[in-house]
């Protein structure tokens, strides 16, 4: 099975090459002042950026200390938590579905190939056409992206690991898993579904950016996604519940540093004007001209050349 997606060295090899091209265009921005320079330069930053934190994600993934040991446990430990929960099964859900090879082998497509081009794709229109939406949303994915990787160093079983679950691993049946039939150590990256989250974050920008009415119809890309990786037995629902969980929080976390950057800014301002104000209280006043005593008249400013009466 053909794998559609970068290795971390050939995505890390292509961030640098973009941080380059970048640096060397903003050097070249400075002496000609060409606008397609700086256009040049800041979309081969945001393109290195988020090639290098995708390189990060697979290297992370790679690590060949992570073993199936614990991450085992950890997965019968989530599998008994959607059981006390009374969350529909998985097993359930992928026996409806197996009867269909062509439903099936479309999911194992859209699960192999189908999610970062869709974020570039999302990140290329705001970059295009909404400048102004496009560096927060940038920044929530390359939050959400880092914390989900920290959190996948405690490695967790996808569902198709887990003995005793009856889930059938459908890219193997249909030869389109890229992981082949031995044990690889990126597959214990489970929990929390990037997956899901950046199919979430994808509708959230579309619903955010257009006014049409038909932009809640985004809305079922992160259904949609979240379908395919439980019935393609890559995750559990709770690993998509966990996704949205994290990403809410990111992104109350980023509304409440946009409120507080105001509050801060006046605080500065006051500040300052505070300071401002204590220098000018505590320069000495400038001296005046001496007036005359009440009911004198006041002496006359001699002129050029002259002397008024009584001086020497």
């Amino acid at each position: 099975m053909l794998n559609l997606e970068l290795s971390w060295h050939q995505a890390a090899i292509t961030s640098g090459c973009l941080f380059a091209a970048a640096a060397v265009t903003s050097t070249a921005a400075k002496v000609n002042t060409r606008p397609r320079l700086k256009l040049v330069a800041a979309v081969s930053t945001e393109a290195g950026l988020l090639l290098g934190l995708f390189a990060l994600w697979q290297f992370a993934g790679s690590f060949t200390f992570f073993s199936p040991d614990g991450a085992l446990p950890r997965a019968r430990w989530i599998w008994h938590a959607e059981r006390l929960m009374h969350l529909p099964s998985e097993a359930a859900l992928q026996q409806v579905l197996l009867p269909h090879p062509l439903l099936i082998q479309a999911f194992n497509l859209y699960y192999l190939a189908l999610h970062f081009p869709v974020l570039i794709a999302c990140l290329i229109w705001l970059f295009a056409r909404h400048r102004q939406y496009y560096r927060r949303i940038r920044t929530t994915i390359v939050i959400f992206t880092a914390i989900s990787l920290l959190i996948q160093f405690l490695p967790v079983a996808p569902p198709r690991m887990l003995p005793g679950d009856h889930m059938v691993d459908t890219a193997i049946r249909y030869g389109q898993s890229v992981y082949g039939t031995g044990f690889a150590a990126d597959q214990l990256s489970a929990m929390p579904s990037v997956h899901v989250g950046w199919a979430i974050i994808v509708a959230l920008a579309v619903i955010t950016v257009c006014r049409s009415r038909w932009r809640w119809l985004a809305l079922g890309y992160p259904l949609l996604t979240t379908l395919v990786v439980v019935v393609t037995a890559n995750h559990f629902w709770l690993d998509g519940i966990a996704a949205a969980a994290l990403l809410g929080l990111v992104l109350l976390a980023q509304l409440s540093f946009a409120a507080w950057r105001p509050w801060r800014r006046a605080g500065e301002a006051a500040a300052a004007s505070a300071a401002v104000a204590a220098v000018a209280e505590a320069r000495p006043a400038a001296p005046s001209w001496p007036q005359p005593p009440p009911g004198q008249p006041g002496r006359p400013v001699p002129e050029s050349g002259q002397t008024v009466s009584g001086s020497r």
